[in-house]
């Protein structure tokens, strides 16, 4: 690549990801050249991408909205692709169903039999859908969304729910007790070993399969193609 096209390169990616190193700002000499172009996010354009929702709630919006007005939302916005009642159309995703399925042969995931948390839901939906125009609803309506889409999974009986940002992190999903915690980095760490260990392995070693179509097993004293 040329010296031109590869600024040009890293001048674009400046522009795209805003990044500080080439915004102008004072980094770190290990971070690389500064280029001096772009410039730092503001405050208001930080805060339109600060929108993700943890389980306890935290970053919810203050909104509201009932399972009523998310369904009517629902039917114009969602079922083309996802099904009147969650069910997926074609081969878009299914929301609903899939109860007591997961330690089936055929597990089938959605919003109801799988997803730990209410919050996951909001937070989704209201980053990514409606699918090719995110972002055009209200807070409200995506309220009324996502408390339609869990009255689809029974999670939400009552169809007069008004579902809120006081109220949303209190809603237990069916299979929240399904996760748990990464603690490989304790519970596994007595054994972690950087080199393999190579001591102690069963014997003798026997060979159970071949890679007979492409020949890369090698016999006893010989190379096989392909392998040194």
């Amino acid at each position: 690549m040329s010296k031109s096209r590869k600024f040009m390169a890293v001048a674009l990616t400046a522009c795209v990801l805003g990044a500080p190193a080439l915004a102008g700002q004072r980094t770190d000499t290990k971070s690389g050249p500064r280029y001096h172009i772009g410039r730092a996010p503001t405050a208001d354009e930080i805060r339109g991408w600060d929108i993700d929702v943890r389980p306890d709630g935290q970053g919810l919006p203050e909104g509201k909205g009932t399972v009523a007005q998310g369904e009517k939302l629902f039917m114009d916005n969602c079922a083309s692709c996802h099904g009147e009642f969650g069910e997926g159309s074609g081969r878009w995703p299914v929301l609903a169903g899939g109860k007591g399925s997961l330690t089936s042969d055929n597990p089938v995931k959605t919003v109801g039999s799988y997803w730990p948390y209410a919050s996951t839901l909001f937070d989704y939906i209201r980053h990514a859908m409606p699918y090719g125009n995110t972002g055009s609803l209200s807070v409200d309506e995506y309220y009324a969304l996502v408390a339609y889409v869990l009255h689809l999974n029974d999670v939400i009986t009552d169809q007069n729910f008004e579902l809120t940002n006081r109220n949303l992190a209190t809603i237990k999903m069916p299979n929240e007790q399904g996760f748990v915690m990464d603690d490989r980095a304790t519970s596994e760490k007595s054994f972690w070993q950087k080199d393999p260990c190579m001591k102690d392995c069963i014997a003798p070693v026997k060979i159970t399969g071949r890679a007979v179509a492409i020949d890369v097993t090698p016999e006893d004293g010989k190379k096989s193609r392909g392998v040194e």
